[in-house]
């Protein structure tokens, strides 16, 4: 009996050590830690936000076996729960693992040179669209905005709702791209289409779509026909590589992550043989302040074959074809606010999605959405936006004023 006792009182206070040392790993946020046993525990002096209740002691050989993965898998398989405000909790864990690595240097010795040669052939780029994209386009219905739009929004009025918030972003793209009428647009990536019908309906131009996924081609289609544009946007079901079309502008929003670190000089020359030599191009893409490989449960669950590049891994694209950079804009926080957003319709939906798709596919994606959020709001992840254009092209807009007028109302 004695020995028994001792045991247990060793294995306590070992797993309270524990407890402590993953606290300090992860720079000590305002969060408790609740074990299986019923023991909270919380950095002395914290004002905790939430709680993560730990289900099991094989919770913690997950994260001892890979911190990494670990709370992803955890969450996932609910060995892990999260008590009060989730998004809150994602928020103050994030804030304090970028406090506790404000000091390392992130240089390319960090970089796995496995992933920076990594490519994602055609074949392996439509699996990976397939994956992510075509999980239903009623379930996307659920918790994005009426235009369908999946990238960061951009609240140009703070007090914005998604849907306008959206189409401020669609019309912020059109205005850099300085569109006049009569012009053929490439959208490469083109999601469920709203920026390619919008440019048509309300820019005149023509536009040519290229997007690997069948149901937000079919959905774009069915949209392009109702809206009666069917005479200017053409969407195609083509690998972006496949792209030979002369044009005026080129727009790239939310592929290049899916591109792969080795295809961006591919990328570059693509865009140089299409876009004429007076013309301008945007890319709109998720990335980080310093170099970096991808999440790996992120890229294991959600986004495979994903890469969230540094800008001077973005220069990858322009540089080797001495495209001119016009202009470089960081909507960091809009996209913040965007997953938030995102979070909360899902949430409102949650119910519903599960008795479709599975309790663990629930608690995947607002783990992804709210870390996503939180990346965002850290300083994690960055939202650039790059304008280009052929090098020697000097009719371009002499300031920046022409990508701020007042914005038209758009029904």
């Amino acid at each position: 009996m004695v020995v028994e006792v001792n045991r247990y009182r060793a294995e306590h206070r070992l797993d309270q050590q524990v407890v402590h040392w993953f606290l300090s790993k992860a720079g000590n946020p305002n969060i408790s830690m609740r074990l299986w046993t019923g023991d909270e525990i919380s950095t002395p002096g914290s004002r905790p936000v939430g709680c993560l209740e730990f289900r099991s002691r094989r919770a913690f050989l997950e994260l001892l076996r890979s911190p990494s993965m670990g709370l992803g898998e955890c969450y996932r398989k609910g060995l892990l729960e999260v008590h009060g405000d989730f998004l809150a909790v994602a928020n103050e864990i994030t804030a304090a693992l970028v406090r506790k690595q404000a000091n390392r240097y992130y240089g390319p010795k960090f970089r796995s040179l496995l992933h920076a040669i990594k490519v994602n052939s055609k074949n392996k780029s439509h699996h990976n669209v397939h994956h992510h994209y075509d999980l239903g386009n009623d379930f996307y219905k659920l918790w994005l905005d009426e235009r369908m739009v999946y990238t960061c929004a951009y609240f140009e009025d703070p007090t914005a709702t998604l849907d306008e918030a959206q189409v401020a972003k669609l019309e912020h793209v059109c205005r850099k791209l300085n569109l006049q009428p009569g012009q053929t647009v490439i959208d490469a990536g083109c999601g469920w289409g709203a920026l390619a019908m919008h440019m048509a309906e309300h820019h005149g131009v023509r536009v040519i779509a290229y997007n690997l996924s069948a149901e937000q081609i079919d959905y774009a289609r069915e949209q392009a026909a109702a809206k009666q544009l069917g005479d200017r946007v053409t969407f195609l079901q083509e690998d972006y590589r496949d792209i030979n079309t002369r044009c005026d502008a080129f727009a790239s929003i939310g592929m290049l992550e899916h591109v792969g670190l080795a295809n961006y000089g591919q990328l570059g020359a693509l865009i140089m043989r299409c876009l004429r030599p007076g013309g301008i191009g945007l890319i709109h893409s998720i990335g980080r302040s310093h170099s970096a490989v991808a999440d790996p449960w992120i890229t294991k669950y959600i986004f495979p074959g994903g890469h969230m590049p540094s800008l001077s891994e973005m220069m990858r694209v322009f540089e080797p074809h001495r495209f001119s950079i016009l202009d470089i804009e960081n909507l960091r926080p809009h996209y913040a606010r965007t997953c938030a957003t995102w979070l909360e319709n899902f949430e409102a939906e949650a119910g519903h999605i599960t008795e479709t798709y599975g309790e663990e596919f629930v608690r995947m994606w607002r783990l992804y959405l709210a870390g996503s959020s939180a990346g965002f709001q850290s300083g994690t992840l960055q939202l650039f936006q790059i304008l280009f254009t052929p090098k020697g092209n000097n009719k371009v807009p002499w300031t920046r004023k022409y990508q701020y007028q007042p914005n038209k109302r758009f029904t």
